[in-house]
């Protein structure tokens, strides 16, 4: 739908388009110009309709299309469960899925700590 400001001035326009047509005998001078505004002003109004229509249109595919994402997440989700369970936690056809294998754990090597030195030892007081 169009934004306030337009259809603020589109009513406008409607508005001055009927008092033209209320006065339609004292503006016989002016006939082409009001016939071809009457029929701007009707233009505007129609892409007034189309636009609403487009963007309601645009909501509704929006809609679905966020619709089929999470679905086909979810399917996503159960199937790559039942690859793992079909090839194995640990198969590298996995990596074929964009799955990681299971490959264990690595270890750390434990640091071994370093014994501080000792503090000098305060001189003897004498």
């Amino acid at each position: 739908m169009a934004t306030g400001r337009k259809m603020e001035t589109l009513g406008d326009l409607q508005r001055f388009k009927e008092s033209m047509l209320a006065n339609v005998d004292r503006l016989t001078p002016y006939e082409e110009s009001r016939v071809r505004f009457g029929g701007l002003v009707g233009e505007a109004q129609e892409r007034n309709r189309e636009q609403a229509a487009l963007t309601a249109a645009k909501q509704e595919a929006s809609r679905k299309f966020a619709e089929a994402l999470r679905e086909a997440q979810r399917l996503a989700t159960v199937l790559r469960f039942a690859i793992k369970e079909h090839f194995g936690p640990d198969s590298e056809k996995l990596v074929e899925f964009g799955l990681r294998p299971f490959r264990g754990k690595t270890r750390t090597k434990k640091e071994v700590p370093v014994p501080e030195a000792p503090a000098p030892a305060a001189p003897p007081a004498e």
